[in-house]
């Protein structure tokens, strides 16, 4: 049964950062976003719950501390609070920084999945087919580029185990139906995007890995790990309680590449749960080099927004990137523009019009 929520409420998230790296542009871009909507929301009035957070679990992450010869948790606990700092640094006015890894978390995932298994849902089989563990995602052939993750643009692995199944084939049509409410999804190409996608119908997913060591256990089977999309999403719900008088959110703001996980797999799961869902998943773009090139750090190209924030004035960073990047669009980032927009605009136009006013008072 769904509780009405209070008009003057509002409930903001960002997607919940991977830590197997420190912090990157694109983390600091949504965060800085997402907190610039959550600030306008309380200038309107609003009562706002801002979320983010890392997602701690994976292969990815237990791979990483293998490579870094540590504990994953000891790995996680020695990257999280690079991406505290971010939010510090960076000014970010979230009101709580969930782990995956909180037992309040773990609690919820937990129950959640019981509920989903209570209701017929989840059933045991075989999963086989190709594997990204850098995005942690499972893909059709045809999705993949010369047998490559599109994303990551990394060979994917050949997986075949035994796993529990989600039976998110039984919601296709809800799903489209919830695609065709206005502003479920935002800017408008990115739904058509998931429209196109789920023309050739929907699968049931895979939500459990017998060879993960290091993910939340199955309530219904101690030898299995969640899945760990399945656990990460539902840090939406553990960051606030599906009770919480902020329920739902009024915008998930996620970046374009994990747009089927916020949309198709997320909803399917609130379905099954019988959990309300989000009003709006908003996508932004991703933040390029200033010819226009990916940042990658097997490029060299990649910027550090921490040791940024110790070269320039941080509300000049915000200002930049908040002026400079079409919302809901790609854009790019260079330190000469940056210090162009910052002396021509800031310095020159804002300093003069506020000399200007003071004129004028005195």
């Amino acid at each position: 049964m769904f509780v009405m929520k209070n008009k003057d409420n509002f409930y903001i998230t960002t997607a919940i950062d991977y830590p197997s790296g420190p912090p990157h542009m694109g983390h600091a871009y949504e965060k800085l976003t997402a907190d610039t909507i959550a600030r306008w929301q309380r200038l309107k009035g609003k009562k706002v719950f801002f979320l983010t957070g890392t997602d701690e679990h994976g292969f990815k992450i237990q791979r990483k501390a293998r490579e870094s010869k540590m504990e994953p948790r000891e790995f996680v606990d020695s990257m999280v609070p690079k991406f505290k700092s971010l939010c510090k640094k960076w000014n970010i006015s979230m009101d709580r920084f969930i782990r995956t890894t909180d037992e309040d978390h773990i609690k919820v995932t937990q129950e959640i999945f019981q509920r989903v298994f209570d209701k017929g849902d989840i059933y045991k089989g075989t999963y086989e087919g190709y594997y990204c563990t850098e995005c942690e995602t499972f893909y059709l052939e045809k999705d993949l580029i010369k047998e490559k993750c599109p994303t990551h643009e990394k060979k994917c692995d050949w997986v075949k185990e035994d796993s529990y199944f989600f039976k998110m084939s039984k919601y296709e049509s809800q799903i489209k139906n919830y695609f065709a409410k206005e502003s479920t999804v935002l800017p408008e190409d990115k739904k058509q995007e998931m429209l196109y996608r789920l023309k050739d119908g929907l699968k049931d997913l895979s939500v459990s890995r017998k060879t993960l060591e290091w993910g939340i256990k199955l309530p219904i089977d101690e030898e299995q790990r969640i899945y760990v999309w399945f656990d990460a999403l539902l840090n939406y719900i553990s960051g606030v309680g599906e009770d919480s008088e902020f329920w739902p959110a009024d915008i998930h703001l996620i970046g374009k590449d994990i747009l089927w996980h916020h949309s198709v797999i997320w909803w399917s799961m609130l379905m099954s749960a019988g959990i309300e869902l989000p009003r709006t998943v908003f996508v932004h773009g991703f933040i390029n080099t200033d010819s226009g090139e990916k940042m990658s750090k097997s490029k060299g190209n990649a910027i550090d927004p921490l040791k940024l924030a110790e070269e320039y004035e941080i509300d000049s960073l915000r200002y930049f990137l908040l002026r400079e990047i079409p919302f809901g669009a790609d854009g790019n980032f260079s330190e000469k523009k940056l210090i162009e927009r910052h002396n021509n605009e800031l310095a020159n136009d804002l300093g003069n019009l506020v000399n200007r006013v003071l004129s004028l008072i005195e």
